[in-house]
């Protein structure tokens, strides 16, 4: 195992391209028994047309002349989340939101820029570097996005010197090392799984609250504490990574205070959901569930992201249904079955996709914020 890992994030950026691929163009690997480098198991026709209509974004590091996706080592007080669409935005000029997790790949840090990079293995300083799916989003106000995510500044161009847009089977030719390669074919597969159409519910518990003992108020007025507030501002920093466009909120007051900054910095309206407390949970623990379905419909129609603010009990009823949505056990078992089911001021990111048997989460991330 190395001495020490140096941790990194990056991603696929995607974009449709409204054009047919020749028969060349097609990616190299699937229905492509020829290709030299073909992956060897069949994917779905609607894939295989899928992936002809995309381009995807790469970048070439002059100091290593190498073909790459962008990526870069995280920041101090970073996530890799946000070092990821921070990494992104520097080396191309993209503001992008995540989508679904790639995979990860680890090497020797000697070993950068070399074309026969392999595994880290035994000691020495580790490069590990956790990859994204990501889309490009046109902020409406810029300023607004950087309020909420923190500034962006172009990569220099001795480290960038060029980006490319390339079809799947040219990015498998030009990529110049092998775990790149590796990660686009994890790409392929959660194309495989619908992630060009689904989209994103994000939960969030709400930032650590008065105890009951100590408050003297309604609990509705029961406010967070400035441990929670803390949570809750470095909080918008990871929701920013997912671009949302609906704010929704239970009407007590931690849950709103939770999701009030990251409203005020990129001015969207937090709308306020009455179903969603613990008074109404009680009287009808699926009144809740009606309103996350509902935002369901909406993403998975309009390819956007929601983040919703609830209580402790409420999370327990709304993870009960959605379990029902992940199509294997490793899936349904990352949304806990027991209280507290997260941890105050954190969140879970859901990627859901519309199917034939109706809407199924494909991936699931823990948001957790930065806080000392």
């Amino acid at each position: 195992m190395a001495n020490r890992v140096v941790e990194a994030a990056g991603g696929i950026t995607y974009r449709w391209v409204h054009r047919a691929a020749p028969a060349e163009e097609r990616p190299a690997g699937h229905g492509d028994d020829h290709a030299p480098d073909a992956r060897r198991h069949q994917i779905s026709t609607a894939t295989r047309d899928a992936l002809a209509h995309l381009e995807l974004c790469m970048v070439h590091r002059p100091k290593y002349d190498d073909w790459s996706w962008p990526k870069g080592k995280l920041e101090l007080h970073e996530t890799h989340r946000h070092a990821a669409v921070r990494e992104i935005g520097e080396e191309t000029g993209l503001a992008v939101a995540l989508g679904p997790t790639i995979g990860e790949v680890e090497y020797p840090l000697l070993a950068e820029g070399t074309r026969n990079r392999h595994s880290s293995k035994g000691k020495g300083t580790a490069k590990h570097v956790q990859y994204w799916m990501a889309t490009i989003v046109n902020p409406s106000d810029p300023q607004a996005r950087s309020n909420a995510l923190g500034p962006v500044f172009p990569a220099d161009s001795g480290e960038i010197d060029q980006i490319a847009w390339v079809s799947v089977r040219q990015a498998r030719r030009q990529l110049s090392h092998p775990q790149d390669r590796e990660i686009l074919d994890q790409f392929v597969d959660r194309v495989e799984e619908g992630a060009l159409h689904g989209g994103t519910i994000i939960i969030v518990r709400h930032g650590k609250a008065m105890a009951r003992k100590l408050w003297n108020g309604t609990d509705s007025n029961r406010p967070i504490t400035p441990k929670g507030a803390a949570s809750a501002y470095a909080l918008n920093r990871e929701l920013a990574c997912y671009e949302p466009a609906h704010l929704i909120s239970s009407p007590w007051i931690r849950c709103k205070e939770t999701l009030q900054g990251f409203s005020w910095l990129t001015d969207l309206p937090l709308i306020i959901a009455p179903e969603l407390t613990e008074d109404a949970f009680a009287a009808n623990p699926d009144s809740a569930w009606h309103v996350i379905r509902d935002e369901i419909a909406r993403v998975t129609t309009s390819g956007t992201t929601s983040a919703i603010c609830m209580h402790r009990p409420v999370i327990g009823g709304v993870f009960s249904h959605l379990r029902r949505l992940c199509p294997s056990k490793s899936l349904s078992r990352q949304l806990a079955g027991s209280s507290p089911y997260m941890p105050t001021g954190c969140a879970i990111a859901l990627f859901i996709v519309p199917g034939p048997d109706g809407p199924a989460v494909i991936d699931i991330q823990r948001v957790t914020p930065l806080v000392y």
